[in-house]
């Protein structure tokens, strides 16, 4: 007479999303449009999200060391407010800014239709 044993099923390793760590805090967010001109659209983003054509196309990628990693922004303003904002917070580890692969018109960005209000019949 044989029996069956059940095995104990191996539970899977849950995978743990890590938040990637900020380069700045929630405040300076909030100011960076006041002080610089500034908008951050992406940060810390892969290459797939940096190069995207779905951003408007005054975008710079901004490359900088952060925690001894080379880091990725996508951000928009001019050239000149870009580089005072970075140099201010990071200083020698801001490495290099380049243009964006945007295709949207800056004045389109975040352009949302109004509702019609339909028309009456006569």
């Amino acid at each position: 007479m044989t029996t069956e044993t059940k095995k104990p099923e191996a539970k899977k390793p849950e995978k743990v999303v890590e938040k990637k760590k900020s380069i700045w805090s929630s405040e300076e967010v909030k100011k960076l449009n006041e002080l610089y001109g500034t908008d951050i659209l992406v940060e810390n983003g892969s290459h797939e999200e940096l190069v995207t054509t779905q951003a408007p196309n005054d975008a710079y990628i901004i490359k900088y060391v952060y925690d001894d990693s080379v880091r990725c922004d996508l951000t928009r303003g001019t050239k000149t407010n870009l580089f005072d904002m970075y140099w201010d917070k990071l200083k020698n580890d801001l490495k290099s800014i380049d243009y964006g692969k945007g295709t949207i018109k800056p004045s389109l960005w975040g352009y949302k239709s109004p509702q019609s209000s339909k028309k009456k019949k006569k």
